[in-house]
């Protein structure tokens, strides 16, 4: 090989092809690395899955009304509240310590339930959701999936 043949060989240019996962490609072939931030935001989730239960039925429901306002805010799709079946714990008790076996009283514990689903989640809905103030008495169990 002489001088004249090497610079007539042509170089290889970076195509949008051959980039990296993570990077685009802008119009001279250049990679652009995007930013993190805009990555977490694009990201979608799959189903969020909400269960609520209460004594108290309508501290649960207005629990239920802020996390459906917050989700639909940051942009998720909302299916519920979906009511489920109410727990129903009884209990009988003696009424004297010793004697009188037929004076009983009987209590009960109802626990009432709720469950929400949320769909195409993003990064935004997620950080609204654990910010979220709700009222005490309410036991709230989060499943991703």
């Amino acid at each position: 090989m002489n001088a004249q043949s090497k610079s007539t060989e042509k170089k290889p240019k970076a195509s949008a092809k051959g980039t990296k996962p993570g990077k685009a490609a802008s119009r001279d072939g250049k990679a652009e690395k995007a930013t993190g931030a805009e990555a977490k935001t694009d990201k979608k989730t799959g189903i969020i899955r909400i269960r609520l239960s209460a004594f108290d039925h309508t501290v649960l429901d207005e629990a239920a009304a802020k996390i459906i306002e917050t989700a639909e805010r940051s942009g998720a799709i909302v299916h519920g509240p979906i009511p489920l079946p109410t727990h129903i714990r009884k209990f009988t008790v003696n009424r004297s310590t010793f004697v009188h076996k037929d004076a009983r009283d009987q209590f009960e514990m109802r626990t009432h339930r709720r469950l929400i689903d949320l769909s195409e989640t993003n990064f935004k809905a997620i950080e609204s959701l654990q910010g979220l103030s709700l009222p005490s008495g309410v036991d709230i169990e989060i499943k991703m999936g």
